[in-house]
């Protein structure tokens, strides 16, 4: 297995990175790169689209009012697929961008960070499509736009399971996983439990030290519901926003954390962001030595530049670029 470990030329943001999902600066520099013909897509799922809107009716209303035109793209092209998580009849309804054509290299499956989602993607995922790579934007359970009416336990393991259940049921071909910050965590857990299911990593500024949610699990449950509530204020992501970028004016910022906190809006999220902390989270550092560089001799590590900590959405062009070469095997 091989692995790009990939980190920013500046720190990450001071923010929690649940407050961080932005489109930013240099998604405006790459606007000629993508292609204005992948507006509406029908779904295949079930999962009807509006007539008015184009976007699938599982999505919060809210999303109507988004601004960026590289989510509301990729908003239009979200569908849910079903996975099954226990008996045969227990199925989740999960969300997912899904490529419109099958490749010859081994798909490139996108993860996301921290209570965020697959609109995390938004600029880097038309990127991969151009250059002609089988490109998969999964939700992790408990965030994003899955039904999780029924609220399944979110804890990693259950994570973990839930996308391996995504695998066999759709991809079912050694996959290219690539996760940002704690999707980094998500990557390398799913990878030492399904080795036969990754083909190589793509860590990008890994969150992977961390032990787990820590004293937080630990919590009453009615002070984790607080502390949830606090996360998806408008006021602590627009925060975050201001401190992540500069230069940017007040509309886009409102816009861009219209965009980070659109699943929160889901009725579930609270009950599924609880089971997470309340879980203890991810782990992952007793892993670390069976994936990250410096035990594996075929790793490669690449800086990306005027970039924070969520390179795939300030600099996509960068990010598109390497993963394509290292999907092709190129040493990029």
């Amino acid at each position: 297995m091989m692995s790009l470990v990939w980190g920013s030329s500046s720190p990450p943001p001071p923010p929690p990175e649940a407050a961080v999902s932005t489109m930013a600066k240099k998604c405006g520099g790459s606007r000629g790169l993508l292609s204005s013909s992948k507006g509406v897509v029908s779904n295949s799922s079930g999962a009807v689209a509006s007539c008015t809107t184009g976007f699938p009716s599982f999505l919060p209303k809210e999303v109507e009012k988004i601004k960026d035109p590289y989510a509301r793209t990729l908003a239009q092209r979200m569908e849910r697929l079903p996975v099954q998580i226990g008996s045969s009849e227990s199925f989740i309804m999960s969300s997912c961008v899904k490529p419109q054509k099958q490749s010859e290299i081994n798909p490139v499956v996108l993860l996301h960070c921290f209570d965020s989602s697959c609109l995390e993607w938004r600029c880097a995922y038309p990127l991969l499509e151009e250059a002609g790579l089988e490109a998969w934007a999964v939700d992790v359970l408990g965030w994003g736009f899955s039904d999780l009416e029924r609220r399944p336990p979110c804890s990693a393991a259950s994570k973990r399971h839930h996308l391996y259940q995504f695998w066999k049921s759709y991809i079912r071909r050694p996959m290219i996983l690539v996760g940002p910050s704690l999707g980094a965590s998500v990557a390398i857990d799913f990878a030492v439990h399904h080795p036969v299911a990754v083909e190589k990593l793509v860590l990008i500024n890994a969150s992977v030290y961390a032990e787990g949610t820590g004293d937080l699990a630990k919590l009453p449950k009615f002070l984790a519901y607080a502390g949830v509530s606090l996360l998806k204020s408008i006021p602590l992501r627009l925060y975050a926003n201001l401190l992540a970028f500069n230069g940017i004016s007040l509309s886009t910022t409102f816009d861009w954390t219209n965009v980070g906190r659109l699943h929160c809006l889901l009725p579930w999220w609270k009950d599924a962001t609880v089971s997470f902390m309340s879980s203890g989270g991810y782990n992952v550092i007793s892993q670390i030595k069976q994936r990250l560089r410096c035990e594996l001799p075929c790793a490669i590590m690449r800086l990306i530049p005027d970039s924070g900590h969520l390179p795939h959405v300030e600099n996509p062009t960068s990010v598109a670029k390497l993963i394509a070469g290292f999907a092709r095997n190129d040493r990029c």
